[in-house]
C-alpha cells in the first residue's frame, strides 16, 4: 500500500498552505507562498521533482522562484505520481487547478475551497458561474476526500457540500 505524507507549512502574513507531499520517497512541493528558507529545510534530505501550482496569486508563488533556483527544479504541469489527477476548477480564478489523490481520496484544493467556504470569485479572472460548474463537478468525488486547502485546516468533502450548496443557491443570479 503506498502512503502519502503531507507536511504543511503555514507561511507569509496570509498564512498559505504550502504543502511537501512525499510518496515512496518523491516529493513535490504545492504552492511555496512565501518564506523560502522554511521551505527549503522542510525539504531537506528529501528527493524534489518539481513544484505543482493551484493558481499563480501573490500569497501562493511568492517563495516560487527561491524554491525553483535552490532545488534546480520545475513547475510541473502533469501529475507525476501514478494516482494523482489535476482537476481544472476555476472559479477563483481563471488558472484555478486541484491536485486530487484518487486512491487516497485526498484532494489539494488551492484557495477553490475552504473549510466552511469557498474561494473569492471578485478578485481577477475570478467568476461565480465558473465557482458553480467546479463545485458541481468537485461534488461528485468521493465524500471521505480529505480537502487540504489554500489557507486554514484540513476539511472532509462531505462536511463541506452542504455548506457551498447553500452558498450557491443564496448567490444564484
Amino acid at each position: 500500500m503506498v502512503i502519502v505524507q503531507i507536511e504543511r507549512i503555514v507561511v507569509g502574513f496570509l498564512k498559505e498552505n504550502c504543502y511537501i507531499v512525499t510518496i515512496n520517497g518523491k516529493s513535490i512541493i504545492i504552492d511555496p507562498g512565501d518564506e523560502a528558507e522554511r521551505i527549503i529545510e522542510a525539504c531537506r534530505g528529501k528527493q524534489i521533482l518539481g513544484v505543482m501550482l493551484t493558481h499563480r496569486h501573490f500569497d501562493h508563488v511568492g517563495a516560487l522562484d527561491a524554491v525553483l533556483n535552490h532545488f534546480n527544479i520545475n513547475v510541473l504541469n502533469e501529475p507525476c505520481f501514478n494516482d494523482m489527477q489535476i482537476i481544472e476548477t476555476p472559479g477563483h480564478t481563471k488558472d484555478s487547478l486541484s491536485f486530487y489523490f484518487e486512491n487516497e481520496h485526498i484532494l489539494f484544493s488551492g484557495d477553490f475551497l475552504f473549510e466552511k467556504t469557498i474561494g473569492r470569485v471578485d478578485l481577477p479572472t475570478g467568476d461565480i458561474n465558473d465557482m458553480e460548474k467546479s463545485l458541481e463537478l468537485i461534488s461528485e468525488y468521493p465524500t471521505d476526500t480529505k480537502v487540504y486547502p489554500g489557507h486554514g485546516e484540513m476539511t472532509i468533502l462531505g462536511d463541506e457540500i452542504p455548506c457551498f450548496t447553500d452558498y450557491l443557491q443564496e448567490n444564484r443570479l
